[in-house]
């Protein structure tokens, strides 16, 4: 079985529209950075160096210093599947990366996206 599309494509190439969707909706790049860097454990340079070196997405969550242990908080849907449910660890840490992303677009406060 071949891998998902998703997992092949540069994290730096989808990093720009998470962005984009943040700031239409009156948010900003350091709220998504914060977001990121919640849920990877990656600081400011290591988000940075990511982006620089145009890892793709499997890379991306492979190299993270630590997937944070509250993410199995995260709920929701994204793209019609609930993301508790998704079994690939890798498509769900993608999913859960989504959902953040929709609730701040969303307006929700910082300190429920991040399950303060």
């Amino acid at each position: 079985m071949s891998k998902h599309r998703i997992f092949t494509t540069a994290f730096a190439s989808i990093y720009p529209l998470y962005i984009q969707k943040a700031e239409r909706k009156g948010r900003t790049k350091e709220e998504v950075d914060q977001i990121i860097c919640w849920l990877t454990g990656y600081d400011e340079e290591g988000l940075k160096k990511q982006i620089e070196q145009e890892n793709d997405f499997e890379t991306f969550f492979s190299q993270a210093p630590v997937i944070n242990p509250n993410s199995s908080l995260i709920k929701g849907v994204v793209c019609g599947v609930r993301v508790e449910d998704i079994e690939d660890p890798l498509m769900q840490k993608i999913r859960y990366l989504d959902r953040l992303i929709e609730e701040l677009a969303r307006g929700k406060a910082m300190g429920k996206i991040l399950r303060q």
